[in-house]
């Protein structure tokens, strides 16, 4: 088996010391080395973590395949402090027209879906764009990088959880969405850094989308608590920041955007 042939489903099947195994031949192919290796639970099991080093970067082993993503409505009912938090959002003239919470989520996040992901290492960290958005590809490439695909960063994200957050379907609405701390400062099951803050705004390949926040859209213009969190849902895609950094105005705002360096595994 290559390293590319590794999926979610053999990786969550091998025992601590073969997963090991291929994590340190993953890291040396890659020309890095193994950093640190643990299992952790998740998903009801046993699941195993792999940080890798590479050029300065971290980057965490994710195992690829074939994978289930998106939101789906009927396997999701919000709680009743969301549909309130959603209904005074509505009131205040937010939730674009759609007054029931569900038909809200459906328009802003990725639909139910099988996908298929490569086996990645990818950054723990997002960074900085380097470039603007339509020199991304080359500025990384420099490096042997590249952008996630929409997919590959949402399995990255989730790690399997079909939640709408990827650490659950709840969010502390007594909290805020940005900043330090919190269940959404800590690393999800790969050991990424991922959808952490509503301040920031990651760019994939899919120049539809904006993933890990909103860039503090919903929280400076006051939209409401849970909408202030959903830009850290695994599936929110954010069209509007989208038009926003590949638009004419992304010319001058291009370094208000982060990247995640992505290594295809060979």
């Amino acid at each position: 088996m290559t390293l590319a042939d590794m999926t979610f489903a053999r990786w969550r099947a091998l025992d601590p010391d073969a997963a090991r195994r291929f994590a340190a031949d993953a890291a040396a192919r890659a020309d890095g080395r193994l950093r640190s290796f643990e299992t952790v639970e998740h998903l009801g099991g046993p699941f195993h973590r792999a940080l890798i080093e590479r050029g300065g970067r971290a980057f965490a082993l994710v195992p690829g395949g074939r994978v289930r993503l998106g939101f789906d409505p009927d396997a999701w009912r919000p709680t009743p402090a969301q549909e309130a938090s959603y209904a005074a959002s509505f009131a205040e003239g937010y939730g674009y027209g759609a007054p029931d919470l569900t038909a809200h989520l459906i328009r802003e996040l990725s639909p139910a879906r099988t996908a298929e992901t490569a086996a990645l290492l990818v950054a723990v960290r997002d960074e900085p764009a380097p470039e603007p958005p339509d020199g991304l590809a080359e500025a990384l490439a420099a490096d042997g990088l590249r952008l996630p695909a929409a997919d590959e960063w949402e399995h990255a994200c989730g790690a399997g959880a079909r939640t709408l957050f990827r650490w659950g379907d709840a969010c502390p609405l007594d909290e805020a969405p940005y900043g330090d701390g919190g269940i959404r400062g800590e690393p999800n099951a790969f050991g990424l850094r991922i959808a952490y803050d509503s301040y920031a705004a990651e760019l994939s390949q899919d120049r539809g989308a904006v993933h890990g926040g909103d860039g503090g859209s919903a929280v400076c213009g006051g939209y409401g608590r849970l909408l202030g969190w959903l830009p850290l849902a695994t599936a929110h895609r954010n069209r509007d920041m989208a038009e926003f950094a590949y638009g004419p105005d992304g010319e001058y705002a291009w370094d208000s955007f982060s990247v995640r360096p992505v290594l295809t595994l060979p």
